[in-house]
């Protein structure tokens, strides 16, 4: 079974950023897509971006041109850079596969102040 474990996160003022890692056990990383997921309080778990095995990305409009995912198949490990940050970026992010695997890991709370 996999097991997520994902760390970076932090308060940030708005315009700041951050960088988020993900360490994959348990799983045949390099052959999955993997992305990261958020949620802000009150609503749904939602896909932000991912990257493909290959390394072909997609992103989500709303962080597009701020946000970049990409992956190092030797570490097991995706990050996610997160630039010009924005209060609306608030939200626990998660990595996971995509589609996601049954299992999450606890999280990274990122919070932007204004």
């Amino acid at each position: 079974q996999a097991q997520l474990v994902e760390s970076g996160g932090g308060l940030v003022q708005a315009g700041g950023s951050l960088r988020l890692s993900c360490v994959v056990r348990g799983s045949i990383f390099s052959y999955n897509s993997m992305g990261w997921y958020r949620q802000a309080p009150g609503k749904q778990r939602e896909l932000v971006a991912s990257i493909t095995s290959g390394g072909s990305t997609n992103y989500q409009d709303s962080v597009k041109g701020r946000f970049t995912i990409s992956r190092d198949n030797t570490k097991n490990t995706v990050y996610l850079r997160m630039n010009s940050l924005k209060p609306e970026d608030t939200a626990v992010y998660y990595c996971n596969a995509v589609p996601s695997w049954g299992v999450w890991g606890q999280g990274t709370l990122v919070t932007v102040s204004s």
